[in-house]
Parts: structure tokens; sequence; C-alpha cells
């Protein structure tokens, strides 16, 4: 089966990296990894949006040809590309289909011809709809259907979730995409592929939020029941805790972001109080020093305000208490930060769990792309094949045989600074969110061993 399915290629284009990868489904229904490559965006994207095209155009090509280079068996002309931004909205509207053959059985016609009237929805000048995703449909009397074909009835209706973008956005995206010499196979809202990626079906039963954490922005997914009830771009991601490390420690933003990666924490109380980053001064200075707990406190500031957007977006849809039984799922390259998972349970009062994409992966594939960086394009690659196989648009089929190698950028060493730790001269508390002690008891500890000191030199 594997040889002959289309091999489809996911392009994310964030605002810190440039990420494609071509996969093909094999007979087990495993995506078979066949190529990938990544490049760094090179300043062209901020907050999600191509903001300098000939930059843009340069770092995709760069991707593009990480990706030929670990196959030069592909043939690369179409790819899936994944989109978000500060311009990103989305609204619910209603829609009703009367059917005139009402003895008929309602079709997937039937369906997209319903969905197909949406796209026709009034939105805001300037603004263009990117998708349509049907919620609950009813048929006459009946309500909340998943699926309605095979009902017979004379009314089809259904509830919709419409995602619309800014449509200067979108060219920039679709020129810098067709100026690399490529064409766009559809454009896809980052965090629905990511819930692609990471998603079982369990988790679309039990209800489960998906929160993306990319460089420029984090998107949020909430699904309850089966059913996409709420998307959101949040205005923050980890290229704006990078610069909040730059600003607050006076350092170079590669600097930066080396601390962040190696020695962050999302959470200070669990940062070691007696660390020290030392930092190689800049042409002859001296090195400077920054306490690890200092750095997780600038961290944990901006990772508490992106978690009080999602509580604010869970509270419009009614999905702050126990309704989402599944919790919230972290992805992303920032969801690897450390101690990230504790915060966001101890914010957000729901379970957390990190999204790994390695869960549609055939056996064989390189450690790499489980990161969660990558969840994005290997749900762009599963949103391809959900229209192949759909039937909802045309492919070439390919029977070659691949063989793939790590490109050389895969293998380069990360950047590192020296952190010691000295003696404490105090002990520090157990690390957990439970337990420990407040200020005042500490402040209220200290003026009782005063006053205990006083009380024996008096007996003394």
């Amino acid at each position: 089966m594997s040889n002959t399915n289309p091999i489809i290629v996911g392009l994310d284009i964030g605002t810190t990296k440039i990420a494609a990868i071509a996969g093909r489904k094999n007979e087990y229904g495993k995506l078979e990894i066949l190529g990938f490559g990544k490049a760094s965006s090179n300043n062209s994207v901020q907050h999600g949006q191509v903001l300098n095209i000939d930059n843009a155009v340069l770092a995709v090509k760069e991707a593009m040809a990480a990706c030929r280079q670990s196959n030069p068996s592909l043939n690369i002309s179409e790819v899936y590309v994944g989109i978000a931004g500060h311009h990103i909205k989305s609204l619910q509207t209603r829609g009703d289909l009367v059917r005139q053959e009402m003895e008929m059985e309602i079709s997937q016609a039937d369906v997209d011809k319903l969905i197909a009237d949406q796209r026709k929805t009034y939105i805001p000048a300037g603004d263009q709809i990117i998708d349509v995703i049907p919620q609950e449909f009813n048929v006459d009397n009946f309500q909340n259907i998943k699926n309605p074909i095979g009902y017979s009835g004379v009314k089809l209706g259904a509830n919709f979730h419409i995602i619309t973008g800014d449509k200067y956005a979108i060219r920039n995206i679709t020129r810098a995409v067709n100026r690399s010499e490529l064409s766009i196979k559809d454009i896809v809202l980052q965090p629905l592929a990511s819930a692609d990626a990471v998603m079982c079906d369990h988790d679309l039963e039990a209800g489960v939020a998906i929160l993306d954490i990319g460089g420029g922005t984090s998107d949020l997914a909430v699904f309850h029941e089966g059913i996409l009830k709420h998307t959101a771009v949040i205005p923050f991601g980890g290229e704006n805790i990078t610069n909040d490390i730059k600003t607050g420690l006076g350092v170079l933003k590669s600097q930066a972001e080396a601390m962040k990666v190696q020695f962050g924490s999302a959470l200070s109380q669990e940062a070691k109080a007696n660390a020290i980053i030392t930092i190689p001064g800049i042409r002859g200075m001296q090195p400077k020093q920054v306490g690890v707990k200092t750095l997780s406190q600038i961290i944990q500031a901006r990772m508490s305000e992106i978690l009080d957007f999602v509580i604010y977006h869970l509270k419009q849809v009614g999905m702050d208490n126990k309704q989402l039984n599944g919790g919230i799922i972290l992805t992303g390259g920032g969801s690897q930060l450390k101690h990230l998972l504790q915060l966001t349970e101890y914010q957000t009062g729901l379970n957390a769990r990190i999204g790994y994409p390695n869960e549609h992966l055939s056996s064989g594939y390189i450690d790499e792309l489980t990161k969660p960086m990558y969840a994005t394009c290997i749900g762009l690659i599963l949103k391809g094949y959900s229209d192949f196989e759909r039937k909802k648009k045309e492919f070439v089929t390919s029977n070659a045989e691949f063989s793939i190698k790590v490109p050389e950028q895969f293998k380069a060493p990360e950047v590192t600074i020296v952190a010691d730790e000295f003696p404490e001269e105090t002990p520090v508390p157990p690390a957990t969110m439970e337990g420990r002690k407040s200020i005042w008891d500490k402040l209220k500890d200290s003026i009782y061993d005063i006053f205990k000191e006083e009380d024996d030199t008096e007996l003394k």
C-alpha cells in the first residue's frame, strides 16, 4: 500500500525556524519520514507573519534544500503550509440546507454543499476565510449528530467554527512559497495541525486543550466531545521569553536563548539558589555572572502570562472546570522548558502532559523528529492524507523506494554556557508547590529565633 500512496510535504513557517518534512503512509497507516530539513527564519517572520518576503524566500529555499539533501530522490513541488499570527480570528455560525430529494439518504455531497455555503458568510473587509469546520449536525428533529451521512430527512443543519485571517498576511505567505518554486496545496491553522499530530481518539472524547508554544505566538485549540469548540492565538511565545532574558539580564540574544534552553525553568522555586551562570564577556570585557534562580523568575513571569490567557479563553467557552478530562497537551518548541508541566497544572488546575508526534510515525524514525517543535509539520502531512483519503484533492502517487540520511544541521552541537554551584548558606526548601513556607512564615521563624536567643542569654 505504501508504494501507491502520495508523498506529502508539511512546511512550518515559524518565527524562529522554517521546517519541512516529507512523509508517506505505509501499509499500517503509519508515516514513513522520507526527508526533512530546517533553517533559521532569518528575521523574516514576526509573530507568525511573513514581513520580509525576500528573506523568507531564502529561508524556505534553505529548508527545502536541506530536505532534498537528506533524500536526493525526492521531487517536491507542492506543500501544505501552516499559518498562525495575531491576525487569526474565529467565529461561530449556523447553516441549514433544505434538500429537494428527501427520499434519498444524505450524502457527502450534501455535507460539502452545506460547508461551501458557509464560505459566503460575511466577514470584515480585509479578512479571508481559511477554514470552515463543522461541529454538531442536525437532521430535521435529530440533534447533536457527529456524522449525518446515511440519515434521511428534509433539513440538514450544522453549527460551524469559521477561521479567518488577514488576506495580506496570507498573501505574503503565498508569495514567499511560490517564489521558492513551490505551490501551496492548502493552508492549515497551526494549532489544528499540531492537534492532529499529538492527539488520539481518547483525547477527543475526554476533552482536551492543545497549547502549541511557538516562537512568536502560542496557539490554542479546545476540543470537547469530539468537537472543536474554540481556537485562539496568544500573542506571546518563546521569542518573547528570550527577549525578556536579553533585556532583563543585559546579554546578547544568542546567549539569552542558550541560557533559556540549558538552564531555564518555568518554576523559579525549582531553580537552584546557589547555581551561577558565567557568560563570556564581549570584546575583552569581564565575564558576567547570573543566578539560575533569577533566570527562572524571568521565564516564569512570561509563562504565567501565557497561561493566564489560556485560562481566560477556557472560561469564555465554559471549559475551565472539570469539562476537559484530558487536561492540557503542551507542544511546540516552548513546551520543552523544564518544570512547565508543574507550572501549568498549578496555575490552571488541569492535568498537563507534553504532546509528542511519534504516535503517528512508523518505526525507524529519527529521534530529532519526535520533538514537540515538529508536531505542526507532522500534522500538516496528516491533514494532506485526510484530504487524500476523502478524495478532496488530487495527488500524484509514487512507487519509488527511498533512503534518507540525517542532514548535518541536525548533528551540530549546541552553544554551551558554564554554570557553577557554590555552597549554600541556608538549606533549600523541598521543591514542591505544596507545603512550602510563605515569606511571612519564614519571617515569624526568624523573629522567634531572635527572642529565643535573648531568653537563653537571660537564663545564663
